[in-house]
């Protein structure tokens, strides 16, 4: 969908909202609507804040309002079209209302507050065993219990492969399902959340390493003149970020420790900078000698993983004036910030910012170092 030009047309909002299913709104509802603020982050849960205009006997205040229509854990879907192409925001829940009254005609609103889907993972505690599962099929488990909001799966195995010994160790959930799901991506390097769409009502299930691989979304154009497309774009290099984890794992057998090998991040991390950044410090992760010597292998991974990172990028742009809606969680070139700094980068998050004719961005990148891999940044 993201590859798809907006052009100069119109931003158009549709809102659907229900209590499990989502339908249309009132005309009067979306007329009502002063902003939307959505925010989607790798790694993290996404949220919402819209803003309602209040008239004293408008429909939000005569009768929706008092009946529930915008209480917490109210379903909404957010989807924006510009000249036709229409785009998922999010899909979520209602979490929180304000009204702020005002003696001044016009200046009364109703402001929501929400969070994504994942809400639902993380309101009830539980405790369940799994046995003989491999992490992987746990999360296909726990995933089959949110399939009536639309929720699908896309669960990728392992990198270090952790084959279940249940004469040895049954694995058990203690918590809600979203902290047992995130403690599994986190050990494994991987990140866990949901993708909004193709269609209202639908969400992918992400727990698997980040989007690195692929097609990138088209470029953001700095520092061109007329091809620009960034309002601002501004980088940072953290020398200190990137750490070297050291993990120990003792044989149950003869109970012989021995410091495991490091192992390289590209399966997880494949690079998108030319020059990687050297680790600078080291850490000695703890609990790793007792457990099997596969999870022991994992953890090592994806802490070394996690901190590869040391370039960000932050900016802004107008969606009709770059022409795309950028995505977060994938791909995306950068043209015009000189030899260090142009070429892919891994889009960590994105704010989109909505009002009445006018649609901007805020976002930040990260890669692992600096320089382009290659000559070509896609335009």
């Amino acid at each position: 969908m993201f590859d798809l030009p907006v052009g100069q047309g119109p931003v158009h909002i549709t809102l659907l909202m229900g209590p499990k299913l989502a339908r249309p709104v009132p005309a009067e509802v979306t007329e009502a609507l002063l902003s939307a603020q959505i925010t989607a982050t790798a790694g993290e849960r996404s949220g919402f804040q819209l803003a309602f205009d209040l008239t004293k006997n408008g429909l939000i205040n005569r009768r929706l309002l008092p009946e529930g229509f915008f209480d917490p854990k109210t379903r909404l879907v957010v989807t924006v079209a510009v000249k036709g192409t229409p785009d998922v925001l999010f899909d979520g829940l209602i979490v929180r209302q304000e009204v702020g009254a005002s003696n001044h005609p016009g200046h009364s609103t109703l402001t929501v507050t929400g969070e994504d889907l994942t809400l639902l993972m993380d309101l009830e505690e539980r405790t369940a065993r799994y046995p003989n599962l491999p992490p992987s099929e746990r999360v296909l488990a726990i995933l089959r219990r949110y399939s009536d909001y639309g929720i699908r799966p896309d669960v990728y195995h392992e990198k270090v492969t952790q084959p279940p010994h249940q004469d040895l160790r049954v694995h058990y959930q203690t918590g809600t399902d979203l902290q047992y799901l995130t403690e599994l991506a986190r050990a494994n390097g991987y990140t866990f959340y949901l993708e909004p769409g193709p269609n209202p009502g639908q969400s992918s299930a992400r727990w698997g390493p980040e989007v690195r691989l692929g097609i990138r979304q088209h470029a953001l154009n700095v520092n061109m003149d007329s091809n620009s497309t960034v309002d601002q774009l501004t980088f940072a290099y953290d020398g200190t970020a990137r750490e070297e984890p050291q993990a120990r794992w003792q044989d149950p057998g003869t109970r012989q420790s021995t410091l495991l090998p490091q192992p390289p991040i590209s399966p997880l991390r494949p690079p998108l900078g030319r020059r990687p950044t050297p680790a600078l410090k080291r850490r000695t992760l703890t609990g790793t000698a007792k457990q099997q010597r596969e999870q022991a292998e994992a953890e090592l991974l994806a802490r070394a993983a996690v901190s590869a990172d040391v370039v960000s990028g932050s900016g802004s742009l107008d969606v009709n004036r770059h022409g795309y809606i950028l995505q977060p969680r994938q791909l995306v070139g950068v043209r015009g910030a000189g030899r260090a700094y142009d070429g892919d980068y891994y889009v960590k998050s994105v704010t989109h910012m909505l009002r009445p004719g006018s649609f901007q961005q805020n976002f930040t990148l990260s890669r692992e170092g600096l320089e382009a891999r290659s000559d070509y940044v896609r335009p």
